[in-house]
């Protein structure tokens, strides 16, 4: 009886508030609440910003991500054909597992050895159970990285931002206190901004596709460094007892332009001039997609209310396969600094974003010189650059800490690792 009672008294008084211009309002504020207003908004729908946007709602700042209707997708659809795979290190094997992002396998291919060819007698090979001997608390076998599946982590993605509320999803750029453009290289909202795009262009296409072998990969990655700064990398994909490769090779503009005349017959033919049999027999199992390669960054990545990150603050070569992994340490990064901040300092603020910037630059620059200064050894056509660059791998692989070092650091554990301790324990 009471509660008939109450309902009545509301009904009533909604009746009353609605007559008269003073009434229009009451009503309008009664059935229409305001939303909360935005700490971040985060410009980019992709890996990064998505990611960041998880990161930020952990810890309790209301976030807006744009994602223009056009690319919109129902995550209950198989992902589409896509023909990018990344190789992901350690560190962000935990941050997206820590997310609840992982993907499963088999979109998830651990790579356990690594081969790479000169283009004159020069040979590496990495194998994870060197650098880690034992195997992760869970029982995983070490691997040396992770090729994973572009449309099977943008859909795990975009399933853990359905659990998460403090994300809501938008078509256009919102007000916030923060805006983070994680548009990519392509980002139409840098110049907003005025960060200026510092641009190295390289004289090379990068062709990309999936492969079929007619043997099992294992869990082996194949690299091959051939004539005037030719890239070709063969990364396991499909679980480790799979037969698919995802195919990575950064040709010059005019040889590019001539392999996408081949049938697939002839590209193939062609490809397997370049790698060999070490593979096995080849062919191709998608279309191919192909893009311009350049090492690139902004000159700034953080102005008052604004930042960078990922591809829309820097580009690398493809060769070392770390474009990701940078993209989604720009996002730990920037979550931290945001968490970490002094209580009464606002979330825009020029010398806070600053700490972001200072605390990943380091990282980005040597990643790009090491990827750029390879390109530019392996593109020298003359013997003596050869031979001497050929001379350097063999002596690499004979180098025992130092390689124990680097290749700990390309999988993104201990940072505090150093070579002369045989890249074992921290300093």
């Amino acid at each position: 009886m009471l509660r008939s009672m109450n309902q009545s008294r509301h009904k009533s008084f909604k009746l009353r508030v609605k007559s008269g211009k003073t009434g229009q309002i009451l009503h309008f504020l009664l059935e229409c609440p305001m939303s909360k207003p935005f700490d971040v908004c985060i410009r980019g729908n992709g890996v990064v910003g998505r990611t960041l946007a998880l990161l930020l709602a952990q810890d309790r700042l209301h976030v807006a991500l744009v994602a223009p209707t056009a690319v919109a997708r129902s995550i209950d659809l198989p992902p589409l054909q896509d023909v990018r795979a990344y190789a992901l290190n350690s560190a962000s094997r935990q941050l997206l597992e820590s997310l609840r992002a992982w993907p499963d396998t088999p979109f998830v291919t651990a790579v356990q050895q690594m081969q790479v060819w000169g283009d004159a007698g020069g040979r590496l090979d990495f194998i994870a159970a060197d650098a880690v001997p034992i195997a992760d608390p869970a029982g995983t076998a070490a691997a040396l990285t992770w090729i994973v599946d572009v449309p099977a982590l943008e859909q795990r993605l975009a399933q853990a931002l359905q659990y998460q509320p403090q994300v809501e999803t938008v078509t256009a750029p919102v007000q916030a206190v923060l805006q983070v453009v994680c548009e990519g290289q392509k980002s139409s909202s840098r110049s907003e901004f005025g960060a200026q795009w510092v641009v190295k262009a390289y004289p090379q296409v990068a062709i990309a596709a999936r492969l079929q072998s007619d043997q099992r990969h294992h869990g082996v990655a194949r690299q091959w460094f051939g004539a005037h700064g030719e890239v070709l990398a063969l990364l396991p994909t499909g679980g480790f007892e799979g037969n698919s490769l995802a195919l990575v090779w950064s040709v010059s503009a005019e040889r590019a332009e001539g392999l996408l005349k081949l049938s697939p017959d002839g590209f193939c033919a062609a490809l397997q001039t370049a790698c060999g049999a070490e593979a096995g027999r080849l062919e191709l199992a998608s279309s191919l997609a192909t893009w311009p390669l350049s090492l690139s960054r902004a000159e700034r990545w953080v102005g008052p209310g604004w930042a960078l990150a990922g591809d829309a603050a820097h580009t690398v070569h493809p060769l070392a396969g770390q474009g990701l992994n940078l993209g989604l340490a720009d996002a730990a990064g920037l979550a931290t600094v945001l968490r970490e901040r002094e209580y009464w300092r606002g979330l825009g603020d020029e010398k806070l974003l600053r700490r972001y910037e200072r605390s990943r630059q380091a990282d980005v620059v040597m990643m790009g010189a090491v990827t750029d200064g390879l390109q530019g050894i392996f593109s020298q056509s003359d013997e003596r650059w050869q031979a001497l660059r050929n001379w350097g791998m063999r002596g690499f692989e004979r180098s025992g800490p130092l390689k124990r070092w680097a290749v700990r650091q390309a999988m993104g554990l201990s940072r505090g690792d150093s070579p002369t301790n045989g890249g074992k324990g921290r300093l």
